[in-house]
């Protein structure tokens, strides 16, 4: 089962295709949180700096479908523990009289 699922069919003009291809650039290209105007919602969303992108071009039935896709984890990556052994240096002074 998906968390969340939007989805919006409308028609557009070539501009206002090009303006929310625009907008989706700029949120990737600045990463982290961003916010999308989709019609008459606004989506906001975190993207992280590395993702997974397809593209997939239909031809048929008198129509050309071009479909672009991003994919990334809801979850932030989790981080190796370190290799230290846990223990910390220890500094011993010798003082001389």
């Amino acid at each position: 089962m998906k968390d969340l699922k939007v989805e919006q069919k409308s028609s557009l003009s070539r501009i206002e295709a090009a303006d929310q291809l625009t907008a989706l650039a700029t949120a990737l290209r600045e990463g982290g949180d961003a916010e999308l105007e989709l019609g008459p919602w606004t989506l906001s969303l975190r993207i992280p700096d590395d993702l997974r992108g397809e593209l997939e071009v239909e031809v048929g039935d008198g129509e050309i479908e071009l479909e672009i896709e991003f994919k990334w984890p809801t979850a932030p990556p989790r981080t190796a523990p370190s290799r230290g052994r846990g223990r910390t240096a220890k500094r011993s002074a010798t003082r001389t009289a």
